[in-house]
């Protein structure tokens, strides 16, 4: 599967959160959708991800959107990383890589010269209408949440006032 193309409906998917909710994309229809993609919880990078989008999230409320990180680690690591990191965003756990593998995100990478499949970094923006927005390869993580969430102020002024609070996720 290949990254959903900008402009194009984003793949739906429903996976279990931290908070041992379901969380279904397409029951957000309405809000703009942070979807953020990584590779393993508590390492260097991902942490420092997790804690900028954190950092972030009264922004990200106050413009109605929902953000969600995803990784292929468990409920339990999730909630374990969460709580070691005090992580305000919600996690939802991929282990059989169903929303990583609808969008594309398994793919060929390489560290220390040794190719293998994995998590690519990568965050996905979705619109109020559920349509991809933009796609952001996370090449540098210091300083991502920040761009991403000003695309997200960008589309949020584009399409009017921001909508009522986003549900956390649905039982």
């Amino acid at each position: 599967m290949t990254l959903p193309a900008p402009g194009t409906p984003a793949p739906d998917f429903e996976l279990v959160t931290d908070s041992y909710e379901k969380f279904r994309l397409s029951d957000h229809l309405g809000h703009p959708v942070v979807l953020y993609f990584y590779p393993q919880d508590d390492t260097e990078g991902c942490t420092l991800e997790n804690i900028e989008f954190t950092d972030q999230m009264p922004e990200f409320r106050r413009l109605g959107a929902v953000v969600v990180g995803i990784s292929p680690d468990t409920v339990e690591k999730h909630c374990s990383f969460r709580d070691k990191y005090n992580l305000g965003v919600i996690l939802a756990a991929d282990p059989e890589r169903k929303a990583i593998e609808a969008y594309g995100i398994w793919q060929l990478k390489k560290l220390w010269g040794v190719e293998h499949m994995g998590v690519k970094r990568i965050t996905v923006l979705i619109g109020p209408d559920g349509r991809v927005a933009e796609v952001f390869h996370a090449t540098r993580i210091k300083g991502h949440a920040e761009k991403v969430l000003a695309a997200t102020r960008a589309l949020v002024a584009k399409a009017g006032a921001p909508p009522a609070k986003p549900r956390r996720g649905k039982a």
